[in-house]
């Protein structure tokens, strides 16, 4: 069997990230050795694809910005068809530390889908305000509907295990939150095991955050609102069907 690294791809949206993604794409590529780096360009028009692929990854650019959760099944797509056994999503920022990606990984032993969470401990990130409160409400609504303790829904720093990535491959939704909550839902209705394990957030490398603090009273009916759409739509068959090349 391979090493758990070369077991694994590290999928990264990158939306106008020329200003960090090589050095994001440099420290996982030497942090993981072994691993495959896949940027998944989602519309940038500055050098975000030129300067990833400089660096050493792997990357798809799609011909306009469809959001995290299109460039994400990209990455699922993109794994299964390489006979890849696990994704792990990576910002391509700089707020996650690759070395913690072992730490996801051990948990895929015995859960389908691992959350890096950033309130469970460790590191000093913090949140507050409607923000903070929306993140409390979905946290604790979906540690019910997933029957395990998680404190940060929203994460993107996660790993998907073999059962996770065949879903997610044909049925990661692409809308707004769609890919950190509604993907929770989803996992539970599969009859997948969610775990999450306590990581410490970083400072953006550069770039421009895409949530705006003075959007914090939208983003707390919005997470609403996702969880909402996210219960009430139509469960799929919780056994896909292989994905075809």
């Amino acid at each position: 069997m391979k090493p758990p690294f070369e077991q694994t791809l590290i999928v990264m949206p990158a939306f106008n990230e020329e200003e960090c993604v090589a050095d994001v794409v440099a420290e996982v590529l030497k942090e993981l050795p072994g691993v495959r780096c896949l940027v998944v360009n989602d519309g940038s028009d500055d050098q975000t694809a030129a300067r990833a692929e400089a660096a050493g990854a792997v990357v798809v650019t799609l011909p306009f910005n469809l959001g995290v959760g299109a460039a994400m099944r990209v990455g699922f797509r993109y794994a299964i068809d390489a006979g890849y056994q696990n994704v792990v999503q990576i910002d391509s920022d700089g707020q996650h530390n690759p070395a913690e990606v072992p730490l996801l990984l051990e948990q895929l032993a015995s859960a389908d889908l691992v959350l890096g969470a950033r309130f469970a401990g460790t590191g000093s990130y913090s949140v507050r305000g409607p923000r903070r409160w929306a993140m409390s409400f979905l946290a604790g609504i979906l540690s019910r509907l997933v029957r395990s303790p998680l404190t940060d829904t929203t994460s993107g720093f996660r790993a998907s295990g073999p059962k996770a990535v065949a879903i997610f491959a044909k049925h990661y939704p692409a809308e707004y939150l769609g890919d950190t909550i509604e993907t929770l839902v989803i996992a539970a209705r599969a009859g997948c095991t969610v775990r999450q394990v306590p990581v410490a957030m970083r400072p953006r490398a550069g770039g421009t955050p895409s949530h705006n603090p003075f959007k914090a009273g939208a983003y707390l009916a919005r997470a609403v609102l996702a969880l909402v759409f996210a219960i009430v739509r139509p469960a799929f068959p919780s056994r896909p069907e292989a994905h075809s090349a």
